[in-house]
């Protein structure tokens, strides 16, 4: 790793591989050794890394997103200096900070207090400033009641706090932050994320590794997201985070779910044979991306005479909360016809990450009990980046009445 970038860059990886050596066959034991003396290990190689190359500028907040075993975590220990690049070249203008594995660099027969400081002078603080600071990391991970009780009494929640405590009390210039944040609770994690708001306007350069597409769409300027080691796309947030979603939900055509009678050899004036989703291009979809149109389909088959069949659809969460219901007039149908019943939702606001199950129905009259009833017939998972801070259409009233003459304020 260089000291100096080529430009201006806070960061810059220039066609950076790591390959490793994962053996066949492992002998575990010394009699597997005493028995096989002469036995070679054979190794497969392993290509984290490829030709990753990418820049980040000062004051920029970057995300780096992939799925599991995608190389996100062996490129930013490269980043870090711990591991060695096989290929190509690193350079980082500026102190640098790291928070990539639960627990590094603490000694778990310490107390917190001396974690502290050993940590800080670890990562470029002089003794002095370092002993300085402790009382200010330990109050930022609330953990006043624990500073003299050894780490290997932490709760895995208590090292993520220290730890984060001390990576952003060091003024670093750089920081690569790997997402052990998911391991504290929410309420520190909001806390984390105030601090991000705050470290963003001071112009430090945040390199952050994630699986969380909403902190994606929060915070970062510009993302990338990396596939069997090879980088896919980097560019606007918002578009990485869809094609991230992309490779963990494929697109691909469902087909519709056809249904059984619930009660063999029952006679249904009115049957639901088939339902199914779309998404906005007409497939039928399991996964339907937040934000885009889509639309439900059920068709329905009459047995009888039905004069003013009704239909309804009502969607659950997972917690089994209604969350959609609507219903439409059909009229009349004889024995023999066929419907369609359709919702064309425009715009899906339906949270993202959720599993939705749609119960579709069919009624005579209104409040009698239905002809018939498919409850959870189909489902859907919802995909997408939580939208956050952008005007929500709420339903509210609201209201300016006029005072009394001679009423003060706040009376």
């Amino acid at each position: 790793m260089a000291d100096a970038p080529p430009s201006r860059a806070a960061v810059v990886a220039d066609g950076v591989g790591k390959t490793y050596r994962v053996p066949q066959e492992r002998m575990h034991t010394l009699k597997e050794r005493a028995l096989h003396p002469f036995r070679r290990t054979r190794h497969d190689p392993l290509e984290a890394l490829r030709d990753v190359s990418f820049s980040v500028e000062p004051g920029e907040f970057f995300g780096i997103v992939g799925r599991n075993g995608s190389g996100k975590s062996t490129l930013l220990k490269c980043l870090a200096g711990i591991y060695r690049a096989d290929h190509g070249a690193i350079y980082v203008n500026g102190r640098l900070s790291t928070f990539i594995e639960l627990g590094v660099g603490f000694n778990p027969d310490l107390a917190a207090r001396d974690n502290v400081i050993l940590n800080a002078i670890m990562l470029g603080l002089p003794p002095k400033e370092a002993r300085e600071r402790v009382d200010g990391v330990i109050e930022f991970a609330e953990l006043q009641e624990f500073e003299d009780l050894k780490l290997k009494n932490y709760s895995s929640g208590m090292h993520v706090r220290l730890a984060f405590s001390v990576m952003i009390q060091v003024d670093a210039d750089i920081l690569l932050i790997d997402e052990v944040l998911a391991v504290g609770d929410a309420a520190f994690q909001q806390k984390c994320f105030d601090e991000f708001r705050r470290l963003r306007e001071e112009g430090r350069t945040i390199l952050l590794v994630t699986h969380d597409m909403s902190a994606v769409h929060r915070f970062c300027d510009r993302a990338m997201l990396l596939e069997r080691g090879e980088v896919i796309a980097t560019g606007d947030p918002d578009e990485v985070a869809e094609q991230y979603l992309a490779l963990n939900f494929p697109r691909g055509r469902t087909e519709r779910t056809v249904l059984e009678d619930e009660e063999q050899g029952l006679a249904l004036a009115a049957r639901i044979a088939e339902v199914w989703f779309e998404d906005e291009n007409g497939f039928p979809q399991e996964f339907l991306a937040h934000g885009r149109r889509c639309t439900f389909r059920a068709k329905v088959g009459f047995a009888a005479d039905v004069p003013n069949a009704r239909f309804e659809l009502e969607m659950t969460n997972e917690d089994g909360v209604l969350v959609f219901q609507t219903s439409a007039a059909g009229g009349a149908f004889t024995a023999g016809d066929t419907a369609e019943f359709t919702v064309e939702i425009a715009d899906n606001k339906l949270a993202p990450g959720w599993r939705y199950q749609a119960t579709p129905r069919v009624l005579a009259e209104p409040g009698e009990p239905p002809l018939d009833e498919r409850e959870g017939a189909v489902s859907i998972v919802v995909t997408g980046a939580r939208v956050a801070g952008k005007e929500l259409d709420l339903e509210h009233e609201a209201r300016v009445e006029r005072a009394a003459p001679g009423t003060r304020a706040g009376a």
